[in-house]
């Protein structure tokens, strides 16, 4: 038996085919992932999100704390609720976690991080705290719910009562307290919505008056797709320890231009200077098929691997993410290994495929 988040009864209650992922018994689907992931691309879908975890950040050197920690840089935080995307790195400059870091106040800052590292992840961070003078909090008395698609506001609406006016004020990438519940523009699908972290106790009655409402229940096999149509990154999969964010995609989220010093810099420096021989782009089946993880590519380039591949239920073809040579171009006709042995037509592509319900490359 693994970990059970506040929700789980909601899921057994709703038929959901329960599966591990991470340590934690969590809903694979409700008996349709395809019509889920489209209801979460048409109209709107909640996602139990609860098995990550949220760590709280305080004292007086919360921010030179998190700016040593963390390769993107808090200092572009400047407005109480704005969150920040990031990786935590180990010295080699490899990727042990990626997270969302929220300032709450200077003193203060919440992290959310991923399930199957974060017993690794708080013990990192507590181990470079001391020189900084830091606390390091988890909050398991938190759940977390995710409300995604093109209505969920219309949803958030009736839900949320009052609270809602609060809620269309946010850009995204920003959140707000609603007395001790905290509501915030962010997301794991490549559509409009909001994430909630509020007490687990009220987490039930607050998943029941969303489904009351017509949101529809989404499990992990949904998120997976809505994510990779999205071209956003799962940890363990398109990056990890043994990858830097240069070869994942995610060099967007290095901020290497100030003088600052940060765990992993060195060597981000070393790997930018010598050159990254590799990169993380998207693959695009030519004809009708599935990519699965960890199938071999093949181009004039040399070999590929998939790191995520999937089924596109949005455009009904097989669609996946891709670490390939440095010197591989998108546009670059490929093939795919089966793991038959078939040969499969393929192209690489530049993610996202789909984001706010629309096709974002050509087929």
């Amino acid at each position: 038996m693994g970990h059970r988040t506040p929700l789980y009864e909601e899921h057994v209650k709703a038929g959901a085919r329960m599966v591990d992922f991470g340590g934690w018994d969590m809903p694979l689907h409700y008996g349709s992932q395809v019509a889920e992931h489209h209801a979460v691309r048409q109209q709107a879908g909640i996602f139990d999100v609860s098995h990550m975890r949220a760590v709280e950040v305080r004292g007086a050197d919360a921010r030179a704390y998190l700016r040593y920690m963390l390769a993107n840089d808090v200092d572009k935080l400047g407005t109480p609720g704005k969150a920040l995307y990031g990786c935590l790195l180990n010295e080699q400059g490899g990727v042990l976690d990626d997270l969302i870091v929220y300032f709450l106040a200077p003193d203060w800052f919440r992290l959310v991080v991923n399930a199957g590292p974060a017993e690794g992840d708080i013990a990192w961070l507590r181990a470079h705290a001391g020189r900084f003078g830091v606390d390091i909090a988890p909050r398991p008395d938190l759940a977390m719910i995710a409300v995604q698609g093109p209505r969920a506001d219309e949803a958030a609406s009736r839900v949320l009562g009052e609270a809602h006016a609060t809620l269309a004020r946010l850009k995204p990438f920003h959140g707000a307290f609603i007395g001790d519940t905290f509501l915030a523009r962010t997301g794991y699908t490549g559509e409009a919505g909001f994430e909630i972290l509020i007490d687990a106790r009220e987490a039930p009655g607050l998943w029941r008056r969303f489904t009351d409402h017509g949101v529809v229940p989404a499990g992990l096999g949904a998120r997976d797709t809505l994510r990779l149509e999205a071209g956003m990154n799962l940890y363990g999969h398109d990056m990890d320890a043994t990858v830097s964010p240069l070869e994942s995609g995610l060099a967007w989220t290095v901020s290497l231009a100030a003088e600052r010093e940060f765990i992993g810099r060195s060597a981000l420096l070393r790997q930018r200077a010598q050159g990254v021989a590799r990169r993380l782009t998207g693959l695009l089946l030519r004809a009708p098929g599935v990519v699965r993880d960890g199938q071999d590519l093949q181009g004039p380039w040399g070999r590929g691997t998939v790191t995520s591949g999937s089924f596109s239920p949005s455009l009904a073809r097989g669609i996946g993410l891709v670490r390939v040579p440095a010197a591989a171009a998108d546009g670059d006709a490929c093939e795919l290994i089966g793991r038959s042995g078939q040969v499969l037509d393929a192209r690489l592509v530049t993610p996202p495929f789909v984001r706010q319900g629309r096709a974002l490359i050509d087929l």
